[in-house]
């Protein structure tokens, strides 16, 4: 049963309404009415109140679930924290461990520095040591080899006197019948002389001194010499009027045929004393014996004995072994039978017989075989691998030293050097080159005079381009230090800068040698010293042709980083090399016909005979191609 609302009760505004009706005396009808319409808005307020108040408690109950969630959150949330403080609380504790253990690295980092500084110090101390009794022990081993080589050249000498010594008995007896015939035969002839010089002369020119030879002392002779197994009868015949000489004081007159004889006698005697120079008086004009020279090698010697053809395979086997070319010796002794087989060899039976893979031994070979074929000495002959050695460092390259040792480059390959035997040599730079050139250049106009280049210092003030194009690398430099650059003189140290360079190629200035020096571009009051010092030192004419070929079209300045290209043969040139094996425009410095002459002009006045014979003034095309191509 629906309880009774008592709507006065909530709604205090209906009573009031019913109060004012009441005393306005309305009628009851009217009040029923207007009440049962107060009753409609009534429901129709509750049914709005009851939606509100369902919306209310679904809004409550939302809230109250997300505040459960939120509280959830919450309770999520710190427990993340209490995590993040556990984690933080242990992180910064590793922290501490890790600050620990870092500085403990750091000490032990230091501990090992310093004995890592010190295990290397030992090291170098030991590897110095090590070094050091190396050195030693080469030294010693070096000084063995040199007196085995001394034993050994002594053994050799011994054994060539030998040799030369030995003579068979019968061809001895034979030789001493003839010379005691031979000495009758002079007695008489000198008995005749002298009636015939008493006649003429008279009692005091007869009773003058006079020097007879003997038999025993020309015998003596002959056996010596080695020469005795070929002498003819025509040989022995100019011993005649040997013993008819006159030592000293004023010579009587003569008839020709004593003359003559006289010259026969001087001619044997002097074949005699140059055969074996050693044992006896050595004539005034020769020169003394030096090591490196023709003198030094063992092919002047035998070849006064006998032609090269005629050697003997132990004797063409000694010259090769002083010849520098001793590793070929044990094959030469299974090929070679005599001198001829050499000479007549080709270059491919050479180098497949003996196994001389090295292009330079067989050119070094080759042009040696080729002086004796010819049978002409020339000046460069007399210097060896050795001397180029040296001569390398005087033109101040000494960092090739090794390279031409090895290839037993000498003065003769330096005549017939190519510009491809120089890049087989690994010299590529095109200064070297030039370098090079003009110092083979100056050995050809002094014929190859070893001491041809001046290494020490002279006077400063008085010196003239003839002098200067003989500058060694080392007397540059004291020139240098002399200009007050001497802070910058070591730098000339393998360049290849010496006088012959200064002054013969044009290219070669005052700015290429501050480039050498390393005098930087911005100190242009130090540059303009030298260049003022070096337009001194080169004189006007040189300065004038460089300064000439400065201003010429297709001028291309020197640098350091240039370097030489081989030779690019195409196929037309084939058939031109196989006509002509002898190219004279492949070697780096040729020395033709029109040089000699020039150098013939040029000898009494040697600063043009310089200019006329300078390597510089090349035009040829293909040389211009090769030797001035550059790969930078």
């Amino acid at each position: 049963v629906e309880k009774e609302i008592d709507f006065y009760k909530h709604f205090t505004w209906l009573k009031k309404v019913n109060l004012q009706c009441s005393s306005n005396n309305e009628t009851y009808q009217e009040r029923l009415a207007r009440l049962e319409g107060d009753k409609e808005s009534l429901v129709l307020q509750v049914s709005v109140l009851t939606d509100q108040v369902e919306a209310q408690g679904e809004k409550i109950r939302d809230l109250e679930s997300s505040l459960e969630e939120h509280h959830h959150k919450l309770i999520s949330t710190e427990e993340m924290l209490q995590q993040e403080l556990l984690s933080r609380t242990s992180l910064e504790t590793q922290k501490l461990e890790l600050m620990d253990e870092v500085s403990y690295l750091k000490l032990k980092l230091v501990s090992m520095e310093e004995e890592h500084n010190h295990i290397d110090e030992q090291e170098q101390h030991h590897k110095a040591e090590a070094l050091l009794q190396e050195l030693s022990r080469l030294k010693s081993k070096v000084e063995e080899l040199e007196g085995e080589k001394s034993q050994y050249e002594r053994k050799l000498k011994a054994t060539k006197v030998i040799f030369a010594l030995y003579v068979p008995d019968q061809e001895l007896q034979r030789l001493k019948t003839g010379m005691e015939t031979l000495i009758a035969a002079n007695n008489e002839k000198v008995s005749q002389h002298l009636c015939t010089l008493h006649l003429l002369t008279g009692p005091k020119s007869a009773g003058s001194s006079m020097h007879f030879v003997t038999g025993r002392g020309v015998l003596d002779c002959f056996l010596f010499t080695g020469k005795a197994e070929k002498t003819d009868d025509s040989t022995l015949s100019d011993l005649s009027p040997m013993s008819s000489g006159v030592e000293s004081g004023q010579q009587s007159p003569v008839s020709p045929e004593h003359k003559k004889n006289q010259k026969g006698i001087l001619k044997l005697w002097g074949k005699i004393r140059r055969t074996q120079s050693g044992s006896l008086p050595a004539d005034g004009s020769d020169s003394d014996f030096k090591r490196g020279g023709f003198r030094a090698t063992a092919g002047p010697r035998l070849t006064c004995l006998a032609p090269f053809s005629k050697w003997s395979c132990d004797q063409v086997c000694a010259w090769m072994e002083e010849f520098g070319l001793g590793q070929y010796v044990n094959m030469a002794r299974q090929w070679v039978t005599s001198g001829q087989t050499l000479l007549s060899a080709s270059l491919q039976d050479i180098e497949k017989e003996l196994g001389i893979k090295h292009p330079l031994h067989r050119k070094k070979l080759q042009l040696a075989l080729r002086s004796f074929s010819t049978k002409i000495t020339e000046k460069s002959s007399e210097l060896d691998h050795i001397w180029v050695t040296r001569w390398l460092d005087d033109i101040g390259l000494p960092q090739y030293k090794d390279q031409f040792s090895e290839g037993r480059v000498d003065g003769k390959m330096l005549q017939y050097l190519t510009v491809n035997d120089l890049l087989f040599l690994k010299v590529t730079s095109q200064l070297h080159h030039l370098s090079i050139k003009c110092a083979i250049h100056i050995l050809h106009v002094n014929k190859f005079n070893p001491n041809c280049l001046k290494r020490r210092p002279g006077d400063e003030n008085k010196t003239s381009p003839s002098e200067v194009v003989q500058w060694s690398n080392h007397r540059v430099m004291e020139w240098l230090r002399s200009v007050d650059l001497a802070e910058y003189a070591p730098n000339l140290r393998g360049s290849g800068v010496h006088g012959g360079l200064i002054i013969l190629e044009p290219r070669f200035n005052s700015d290429t040698l501050a480039m050498l020096l390393n005098i930087p571009p911005q100190k242009t009051l130090l540059r303009r010293h030298l260049a003022t010092n070096f337009n001194m030192l080169v004189g006007s004419q040189a300065q004038w042709e460089k300064q000439e070929y400065l201003e010429s079209s297709g001028y291309m300045p020197l640098t350091t980083t240039a370097k030489v290209r081989p030779r690019k043969i195409g196929f037309s040139s084939f058939g031109h090399r196989k006509k002509r094996t002898h190219d004279s425009t492949d070697y780096i410095c040729p020395l033709d016909a029109s040089q000699d002459q020039a150098l013939l002009n040029g000898a009494n006045r040697p600063y043009s005979g310089f200019r006329g014979l300078s390597p510089i003034f090349d035009r040829d095309p293909e040389r211009q191609e090769q030797v001035g191509a550059l790969q930078i």
